[in-house]
């Protein structure tokens, strides 16, 4: 089965898309940011407020930060260099009455990258009032003086807690941006993830119903190959089981030839040894009518349709017991899943059988859990050892030694409860009761 339509831009190349429109967004994010917001101006700080701060004054700042004095071992570093630079260190040396060379002003400042910085400084300076003549540094600096005992005497900003006000206003912009750009990575992501999650769709129901139709997927290169390649490979096992199963129901068939002429040999032998022989061909005759009903119910599969599992099994355990038979239900919340209600009903039938029968009675309850509607059937019988477990579900595989009809039939049921729930993507298992018992438990997705 050929994959249908046109199949969309490789994985490689949509990433791609999307990795170089982010980039570009970005870089458009930036060039805005670059030309919309003002450069971050700096604090500047007059000499007079450095010199009151060294004497220790009590200096209150509004909008800058406060000014600290600390004590260090060694001068400040590196020293700033400009032209104004010597007369500061001049009039603070006249200003504290020490020699110009125990005066350094230090700091990491390169020259301003941007003319609105300049001019955003004299705009601050002439609003509080400082003349062209009066000098003030800017930050970061470090004014130290050197004191007799040969330590230094230093003035600097108050260290930064959290972010300034230049950094919030970029976070701010980074965050708009982000939200800007999320609409469009969620759709482009949930293009890209849509036909992958619709190929598991596909995939599970294909699990549940193996006679499901091929996938018909679009999206990108990949995805097509994959559902081309699943596609071959479901019409590959399909023709496989049928053939395997076409095989063995031409076997059995074929096999009720030879049987009749036996019948017809066995005659003419007496009649005890008659007897014998008429039995085991009795049973072989039924081994090979259960094998033919097997493959006939296993190749021939019925219409899914929506049913209410919960009333399904109310309706089998009236019309059994009705029969005499000891068989209770639970009741419980309304189940609905879509199955194929001939085998479902065969499925359970055969469960509430084999209760009863090696049991004694059954009681049966209905429940959902975990995305899957549940029947567990309960009986009172001897229970199975561990190791037969799981071999109780292999064809013609019997615990009970005779091949009587009435205790304990070909072999034959619990393989075809297996079949029918798996074929519905669920499955079945045995487990003994602690107070003894079994208990069959089917588990069927909803």
């Amino acid at each position: 089965m050929r994959f249908p339509g046109r199949p969309g831009a490789p994985l490689i190349v949509q990433f791609l898309t999307l990795t170089g429109l982010t980039l570009v967004a970005a870089w458009a994010m930036s060039t805005l940011l670059l030309f919309a917001l003002p450069p971050p101006a700096p604090d500047f700080y007059r000499v007079t407020e450095i010199e009151r701060t060294y004497r220790g004054d009590e200096m209150v700042f509004t909008e800058r930060k406060p000014l600290i004095v600390t004590t260090s071992a060694t001068a400040p570093s590196p020293e700033l260099e400009g032209q104004s630079i010597p007369a500061i260190r001049k009039r603070i040396a006249a200003d504290l009455g020490v020699p110009v060379r125990d005066v350094v002003i230090a700091g990491e400042r390169g020259p301003l990258s941007d003319r609105r910085i300049g001019r955003i400084i004299r705009d601050r300076a002439a609003r509080q009032g400082m003349s062209a003549e009066e000098h003030f540094l800017i930050t970061p600096f470090k004014v130290g003086v050197r004191q007799f005992d040969g330590t230094w005497r230093v003035v600097k900003t108050a260290p930064t807690v959290g972010l300034s006000d230049w950094q919030q206003r970029l976070a701010l912009w980074f965050a708009a941006s982000a939200l800007a750009m999320s609409p469009v990575a969620w759709l482009f992501a949930r293009r890209l993830t849509k036909p992958i999650k619709t190929f598991a769709e596909a995939a599970e129901r294909l699990g549940r119903d193996p006679n499901a139709p091929p996938l018909e997927l679009k999206g990108p290169a990949e995805i097509g190959m994959a559902a081309r390649a699943f596609n071959d490979m479901q019409e590959r096992l399909r023709r496989y089981v049928e053939d395997r199963t076409a095989m063995v129901g031409a076997i059995a068939h074929d096999l009720r030839t030879p049987l009749t002429r036996l019948r017809f040999r066995i005659e003419g032998l007496p009649e005890e040894q008659r007897a014998k022989y008429a039995a085991d061909l009795d049973q072989m005759e039924e081994m090979i009518t259960a094998t033919l009903a097997f493959v006939r119910d296993a190749t021939k599969t019925g219409e899914r349709t929506p049913l209410e599992l919960s009333s399904l099994v109310e309706s089998l355990c009236d019309e059994m017991a009705e029969t005499g038979a000891d068989v209770q239900v639970e009741r419980g919340d309304k189940v609905v899943l879509t199955g194929d209600p001939m085998a479902l009903r065969r499925l359970l039938a055969n469960l509430l059988e084999n209760a009863v029968k090696f049991g004694g009675r059954a009681r049966a309850r209905v429940f959902q859990a975990d995305g899957h509607a549940v029947v567990e059937i309960d009986d009172d019988g001897p229970g199975i050892p561990p190791k037969d477990a799981e071999r109780v579900f292999e064809p013609f595989f019997r615990r009970e030694p005779s091949r009587s009809r009435q205790t304990g039939g070909i072999g034959l049921g619990l393989a075809v409860v297996r079949t029918i729930a798996r074929g519905h993507g669920g499955d079945v298992s045995l487990s003994n009761r602690l107070g003894g018992g079994l208990t069959a438990r089917v588990q069927l997705p909803l």
